[in-house]
C-alpha cells in the first residue's frame, strides 16, 4: 500500500518517524519550533517533543551547527536546518573543518552521527544569497557524505537512513521540489545511501541527474523519444559516497553521457563525474561527456533572467542531440 503526500510532508513524517524511534534525535534550527519551519515542515512537532528536542536557535549558523557537532560527539542524533544552503559559508569551519574530519582525526574514536539538512536551488526568485546549489563544495570534503533526492519517497527513505547514519550527511532539498506529490509506501522502509536509481531506461544515452533536475531530465527525454531518441535517465540520489557500479553498468550499454545539475558549472561536481567518466570509461564513450548545468553567474533576482540561469528541458534536449550528432 502507499499514499500521495509531498516531498515537504515526506521529510516531515521522515523525522518524525525518527524522534519517535529513538529519543536522542533533536532537531534545531531558526524558526524550527514555534513557527514549524519556514516551509511548514515541523509544524507541531515542539508542542508533541518539548522544547529540548525541537530547539528554536538564534540567527547563528555556526553556533547551532557547531552545538550539534558536540551534541553528536556525545551520543546525541542532531538534525539540523540551514534555512537555505547558502548559509553554509557561515557555518563552514564547524561543518567542513570539524565534522567532516573529527571521525578519522580521532581514529574512529568519535562518530558525528549528525545531519544537515539544506533547502537549495533557483526559482523562487530569492535572488543570489538564498539560490545556489553548492553540493560541489561539499563533495569536496571527505568525511561528508551528501544526498540530493528528487522524488518523496526517496526524501524519506534517505533521511531516516540519514539520521541513523553514523557519519555528517548533508541532505540537499530542492525548494521547488517541496510541493510536488508522490506516492510513498505507508509503513516502516529506508533507503540505502549510496545507490543510484534508473529512473527511465534508454539505449542511446545515459543522463545522470539529480534533485530537481532529474524531473527535467525526464521531460527531455519523453521529448526526446517522440524523435526516435532513446534516452536513459541515472538519479544519482546520493553524491557522496557515487555509485560508481551504476555509472558503469549504464555508460557501458549506452556509449554516451549528458550529466546535468543546476550548480554553476565552474568548479561543478558535474565536471567531476565527467572526468571520472572520461578518465576510467573513455574506451566506453562514442563522444565526449557534455554537461549541462548553470551559468557561470550570481543567481539574478530578475524573474526572466532567473529563469535562463538554470538548465531547462529544452537545454538537456540540445546536448543530447549535440552528443548524438542529431
Amino acid at each position: 500500500m502507499s499514499k500521495k503526500i509531498s516531498i515537504s510532508k515526506a521529510i516531515g513524517e521522515a523525522m518524525h518517524e525518527e524522534m519517535v524511534r529513538d529519543k536522542n534525535v533533536i532537531i534545531l534550527g531558526e524558526d524550527m519550533g514555534v513557527m514549524g519551519n519556514v516551509f511548514g515542515i515541523t509544524r507541531g512537532f515542539r508542542d508533541e517533543f518539548g522544547a529540548d528536542r525541537v530547539i528554536d536557535t538564534p540567527i547563528s549558523e555556526s553556533g547551532f551547527v557547531g552545538m550539534s557537532v558536540g551534541a553528536a560527539m556525545r551520543g546525541m542524533r542532531p538534525v539540523a536546518e540551514l534555512m537555505y544552503n547558502d548559509f553554509m559559508t557561515v557555518c563552514a569551519d564547524p561543518l567542513l573543518n570539524q565534522a567532516a574530519k573529527m571521525r578519522y582525526m580521532t581514529g574512529g574514536q568519535l562518530t558525528i552521527p549528525m545531519v544537515v539538512r539544506m533547502p537549495m536551488g533557483s526559482g523562487r526568485r530569492n535572488a543570489g544569497q538564498h539560490s545556489q546549489s553548492l553540493e560541489a563544495i561539499f563533495c569536496h570534503m571527505p568525511g561528508l557524505k551528501v544526498i540530493a533526492p528528487a522524488s518523496a519517497e526517496d526524501a524519506k527513505g534517505l533521511l531516516k537512513s540519514a539520521i541513523r547514519d553514523n557519519d555528517p550527511v548533508i541532505f540537499m532539498e530542492h525548494k521547488l521540489l517541496y510541493a510536488h506529490k508522490e506516492e510513498v509506501p505507508d509503513g516502516e522502509y529506508t533507503t540505502p545511501i549510496g545507490e543510484a536509481k534508473v529512473k527511465r531506461e534508454g539505449t542511446d544515452l545515459t543522463i545522470i541527474s539529480w534533485s530537481r533536475e532529474v524531473d527535467f531530465s525526464l521531460e527531455a527525454a519523453e521529448n526526446l523519444a517522440k524523435e526516435g531518441i532513446n534516452v536513459e535517465v541515472l538519479d544519482l540520489r546520493t553524491l557522496v559516497p557515487l555509485d560508481w557500479d551504476s555509472i558503469v553498468k549504464s555508460v557501458s550499454k549506452t556509449h554516451n553521457v549528458v550529466v546535468v545539475s543546476e550548480e554553476v558549472k565552474r568548479g561543478s561536481y558535474a565536471g567531476e563525474i565527467s572526468a571520472q567518466i572520461a578518465e576510467d570509461l573513455f574506451d566506453e564513450l562514442d563522444a565526449p561527456v557534455e554537461r549541462v548545468c548553470g551559468l557561470n553567474i550570481t543567481s539574478p533576482f530578475s524573474p526572466p533572467l532567473e529563469d535562463v540561469n538554470f538548465p531547462h528541458p529544452a537545454d538537456i534536449e540540445k546536448a543530447v542531440k549535440k552528443v548524438l550528432n542529431k
